[in-house]
């Protein structure tokens, strides 16, 4: 598969995203209890919407990581996955992190999320959960959003971070916006970013219900 160059947006993701996970691997104690409930909501979130999507059978996981979403794409028994991320120490990482058995059923490849090294409606559904909630320009998220509809043939799961009632809170003190104005502007903005690229939204969930700071939406696109 073509290897394409990394953009500015994915660069600075990445080094961000080789911190954090440097930290997690360093600390020798057993994960807090506020972690274990962010790793089950989050693993929670994407097995419903994989429900929704209708269990596609070939997903292409992009901006993989580590491979930390693998496990749950892995318990369709009939799954194949696709995953790619922009460095490939990241990848060859990867591969230290699961069981042999998830990853016979993983195929990784070396690309940009903005130019993905795969043929048009290549898979049934792109689940980008890592990244998307970092690319804060509309234009960037057009990009990527024109290059999900040209890869899947039908679905595609994205984390998108939006504004939280806190933010709408900060907003409000300022003498801006109400919290509800500021809330609905964000999510109106987003999901008119994705209609506009070809997609409906078949569902939301937000990582705490009623504080919409971090939503995972099922997308389709439209033929």
């Amino acid at each position: 598969m073509p290897v394409h160059p990394s953009s500015p947006i994915e660069l600075e993701f990445a080094r961000r995203y080789d911190q954090a996970h440097a930290r997690v691997c360093g600390d020798e104690r057993p994960p807090g209890l506020g972690r274990r409930l962010a790793l089950w909501r989050d693993e929670r979130l994407v097995r419903r919407a994989l429900k929704v999507a209708g269990e596609p059978g070939l997903i292409l996981d992009l901006a993989c990581g580590a491979g930390r979403f693998w496990p749950v794409l892995g318990e369709h028994g009939n799954r194949v996955i696709l995953a790619a991320d922009s460095s490939q120490d990241m990848l060859n990482h990867a591969q230290t992190h699961h069981p042999a058995s998830l990853l016979r059923r993983v195929k990784t490849f070396h690309s940009s999320s903005f130019s993905i090294g795969l043929s048009a409606n290549a898979v049934d559904c792109i689940a980008c959960l890592q990244l998307f909630p970092h690319v804060a320009s509309s234009e960037a998220r057009r990009a990527l959003l024109g290059e999900f509809h040209r890869v899947s043939r039908d679905s595609v799961i994205l984390a998108v971070r939006i504004a939280s009632r806190f933010k709408a809170l900060q907003q409000r003190l300022r003498g801006r916006r109400t919290c509800a104005a500021w809330a609905q502007a964000s999510r109106a903005r987003v999901e008119a970013e994705f209609k506009g690229a070809g997609f409906d939204v078949l569902s939301h969930q937000d990582f705490i219900p009623g504080c919409a700071a971090w939503r995972v939406y099922v997308l389709r696109k439209r033929s």
